[in-house]
């Protein structure tokens, strides 16, 4: 085995040992994620492999593409229902602080515990409820869309965490976002 075969091995099995230790999961023919309750729920959108001179494969860790992590769901899976997951604020102008609640029970014979909700951007902040929902209870997300300078046809999401399944359930909302008038 000539040296640079050996430092394509070497630096093949550093990069699995470095993935393998920062993740927990199965891979689907896809490269997708698979969910299980000892998985990380990050969906994997794409891993690039490349392949050396010898046609042994290696991952490339400069080209995986994944989507931020996502604390993984805590206790046992129970179930929510929403009373709408999405909300049209119809036209709004620029610069302008636009809520809406969304409502949602507990569906399941478990505690449902949010361990994260994040909006597709900056202009979309939720705040969901911290202590777990008891089976049975009704609880609300408030999400907060501040356009800012954006105009148009607008679209954005929160993704929610939770020990549901799926564990992620995603809310939107949307609006058509007019110029503020020029003094």
């Amino acid at each position: 085995m000539n040296e640079q075969m050996k430092n394509y091995l070497l630096i093949g099995v550093a990069a699995l040992t470095v993935v393998n230790s920062i993740f927990l999961f199965t891979m689907d023919k896809g490269g997708r994620v698979i969910d299980t309750p000892k998985t990380n729920t990050a969906l994997v959108e794409s891993t690039q492999q490349a392949q050396d001179p010898m046609g042994s494969t290696t991952l490339d860790l400069n080209q995986t593409q994944n989507q931020d992590l996502a604390p993984a769901p805590v206790g046992p899976p129970t179930t929510i229902a929403f009373a709408q997951m999405e909300h049209d604020f119809g036209t709004i102008k620029q610069n302008t602080e636009n809520k809406h609640i969304f409502k949602f029970t507990n569906t399941g014979n478990e505690s449902l515990i949010i361990s994260d909700a994040k909006g597709s951007c900056g202009c979309t902040v939720p705040k969901y409820p911290k202590n777990p929902v008891a089976p049975g209870e009704t609880a609300e997300i408030e999400v907060v869309y501040k356009p800012g300078t954006q105009k148009g046809n607008q679209m954005k999401t929160v993704t929610l965490v939770a020990n549901t399944q799926p564990t992620q359930t995603v809310l939107k909302i949307s609006a058509m976002v007019e110029e503020e008038a020029k003094s």
